[in-house]
């Protein structure tokens, strides 16, 4: 079983080494557009060789898009136009993991090779990007969500269900367009209002230069998805855009909720709102 991982990031990379250290992979074939992160995937032991993108394709049994979802949807057409059967023997699986999924699906739509295509997306990462930042256990205990499997070949979606069982995490299915929603909720406004709030603090640095003398944990935890990558989040946002809204429209409602409290002195609905909030101890340990 060779695997190819085209993006050698956190997580293109994170899933090279555990796929090869734990026995799924006999051997791991990486490509990197940027020759940087390339080199440091290879010089690091992230992949047991570099191959040109093409070759990484042909070469591969199971091909791995770890790109960001806008280069996904540019790549995922022709990546599908090349599969063929491998020198195994065996059809080719090519999977993505990106945070966004209904571009994608459109992308794959009609496609003759669509049944190898599994769309998937591992609930796993940190803030921090590129080779340097790829580890083993990333995906322990975290869920991946596999997208729309029933267009999917059932021996594709068995060795998927495989690979991602090896890195230690649970499957949920479900339909893109789902997907994309939750994702929306539960992700894509956590980065965005954390971009939102680093910005907040950083205009009134400006002014107190002691405020991050003064941050906490509290801040840092809150705070901590704003290092994430633009390259990458840039592209998930405007690609989810209209979930998102909603879910930033939904957000400002409930700040809008808490300021009046505050500005009235309404300290009792203050409470009740925190009170209300309190019930996602029942969601998140």
């Amino acid at each position: 079983m060779r695997v190819g991982i085209i993006g050698l990031g956190l997580i293109g990379g994170s899933m090279a080494i555990d796929l090869r250290r734990r026995g799924f992979a006999d051997e791991t074939v990486g490509f990197d557009a940027d020759s940087v992160n390339a080199a440091a995937a290879e010089r690091i032991g992230i992949v047991d060789r570099l191959a040109d993108y093409e070759s990484c394709i042909s070469l591969s049994d199971v091909i791995v898009l770890a790109v960001p979802a806008g280069t996904a949807a540019e790549l995922l057409p022709g990546v599908l136009d090349r599969i063929a059967c491998s020198d195994s023997g065996r059809e080719k699986v090519v999977i993505d993991v990106c945070s966004t999924k209904s571009v994608l699906a459109e992308c794959a739509g009609r496609h003759r090779m669509r049944r190898r295509y599994v769309a998937t997306h591992p609930m796993a990462g940190t803030e921090y990007s590129g080779p340097w930042a790829a580890m083993s256990g990333l995906f322990d205990g975290h869920a991946c969500i596999m997208c729309d499997p029933w267009k999917s070949s059932s021996d594709a979606v068995e060795l998927v269900e495989e690979l991602y069982s090896v890195l230690g995490m649970r499957l949920l299915k479900m339909d893109s367009s789902g997907h994309d929603m939750h994702a929306a909720y539960v992700s894509h406004i956590s980065h965005l209002t954390s971009f939102a709030l680093a910005l907040t603090v950083l205009d009134k640095e400006k002014d107190e230069k002691n405020i991050f003398d003064l941050a906490s944990g509290g801040f840092s935890s809150t705070v901590r998805l704003a290092k994430s990558s633009p390259d990458m989040w840039t592209p998930i946002l405007m690609q989810n855009r209209e979930n998102l809204l909603e879910a930033v429209d939904t957000y400002m409602e409930r700040m809008g909720m808490f300021r009046e409290a505050i500005a009235d002195g309404d300290a009792e609905s203050v409470r009740k709102l925190m009170s209300e909030a309190n019930r996602i101890r029942k969601i998140i340990k």
